[in-house]
């Protein structure tokens, strides 16, 4: 769950506070996304100077809902290769419950980013795919983060590689898997994916069935950018991680995790 120091998002924690409960949920996350240093400090996150305040209005809706919700604090982070001594530092500056790792760049290319959508015909399909998956494979393996983000965000915009590049890109989700597992890092299951073009839950049950084979634990999000989406589908979600005989999902507190019944 975001707020508007993101610049995208709407609403303040105590409404999605409010939301939740109305929901029905017994606990939520707020994870805003955090700040970056410079050059990639863009300008969809909040800023340095932002984050005193966001972790002081979590803390205090926390308390203020006490007894009818449990509100975890946290941090949605871009993984981006080189910032790995910020993230270490940033991780201990205030008590997080975790910390998601994000990858939404490829290099310089904001590769979910509407605006530059028209890269995809230059670098392909199957390529991207397969960048995609080393990079979240690489921020698992970094050790900094306790879950990992919508692990199949590539598919946002409806792409899906041709045939001749699924095996290619098979071999990157093994790959992916494999080092999540080794990390012993959650996987986000996110309904997210629903309210975009592809329609669709992260992770795809490909990956929902090969991290379970694995053992790999799974946390709910909805990623709510606004208190209208908390909770959102989240039927939908519990329904796939059963299919594939899931039982149990992630909670954390102070970077702890624990298990509980779907």
């Amino acid at each position: 769950m975001h707020t508007p120091r993101c610049n995208h998002a709407e609403g303040r924690v105590a409404d999605y506070a409010r939301a939740a409960i109305d929901a029905g949920l017994r606990e939520i996350g707020i994870s805003d996304h955090s700040p970056m240093p410079p050059p990639f400090d863009d300008d969809w996150r909040m800023r340095m100077e932002q984050l005193e305040e966001y972790v002081a209005e979590v803390l205090a809706a926390r308390d203020r809902f006490a007894g009818r919700l449990t509100i975890r604090l946290g941090l949605e982070v871009d993984w981006r290769p080189g910032c790995e001594p910020f993230v270490a530092e940033l991780a201990g500056r205030h008590p997080w419950d975790y910390l998601i790792g994000s990858v939404h760049y490829l290099g310089d290319w904001a590769f979910d980013d509407p605006d530059r959508r028209d890269r995809w015909d230059s670098v392909g399909v199957g390529a991207t795919f397969c960048s995609y998956f080393d990079a979240v494979a690489a921020s698992a393996a970094s050790g900094l983060f306790d879950i990992i983000g919508h692990p199949d965000l590539a598919k946002k915009f409806g792409h899906r590689p041709a045939p001749e590049e699924d095996a290619a890109v098979a071999r990157a989700e093994e790959a992916m898997l494999d080092a999540v597992a080794r990390a012993g890092v959650a996987l986000e299951i996110s309904s997210a994916g629903l309210r975009k073009p592809c329609g669709a839950i992260y992770p795809s049950p490909r990956i929902v069935a090969a991290a379970a084979a694995r053992g790999i634990p799974f946390s709910y999000g909805s990623d709510a950018h606004a208190p209208g989406d908390v909770g959102f589908a989240m039927d939908g979600c519990r329904a796939l991680l059963a299919r594939h005989g899931v039982t149990r999902i992630c909670t954390f507190h102070r970077r702890r995790r624990a298990l509980r019944p779907l």
